[in-house]
């Protein structure tokens, strides 16, 4: 039997839209506000699911800690209280937008998350309450 379960976790984070072959104007013109050279910063959260089988003698998909302990050494410790446009390995020559944020973080999980078995089915990143992406992979 096929189920999805879905982990929250929340970082903070700061980053800047622009584009570094555009000057500050045309940046300005594209991404409004959000081209800032000063950065500007958000209170992300971060919704994980996967799917996979119930375990007959576990009862569950998979033990929540050991997915907790993935997605924080994976992705949270890069991401909380960091600068993404200068301190995230996995953003470095992209456009940090909650688009490219959510690929990114897919591409950090995906293999962790099948080495123990189980299947990623969405990264969801919500930037604002009103704005969020959902990823399902390519």
């Amino acid at each position: 039997m096929m189920i999805h379960l879905t982990r929250r976790e929340r970082f903070n984070a700061a980053h800047r839209l622009f584009n570094e072959d555009w000057d500050d104007k045309k940046n300005f013109e594209c991404f409004g506000k959000c081209a800032n050279p000063n950065w500007h910063g958000h209170n992300y959260e971060l919704f994980v699911t996967v799917k996979g089988n119930v375990n007959p003698q576990l009862g569950f998909v998979v033990n929540l800690k050991r997915l907790s302990k993935i997605i924080k050494e994976k992705v949270i410790e890069k991401l909380d209280h960091k600068n993404l446009n200068l301190e995230v390995d996995f953003l470095q020559g992209k456009v940090v937008s909650t688009e490219n944020i959510a690929i990114g973080i897919w591409e950090q999980l995906e293999p962790a998350v099948k080495n123990i078995g189980i299947e990623l089915h969405c990264v969801k990143v919500v930037e604002t309450e009103n704005n969020f992406v959902e990823y399902f992979g390519s």
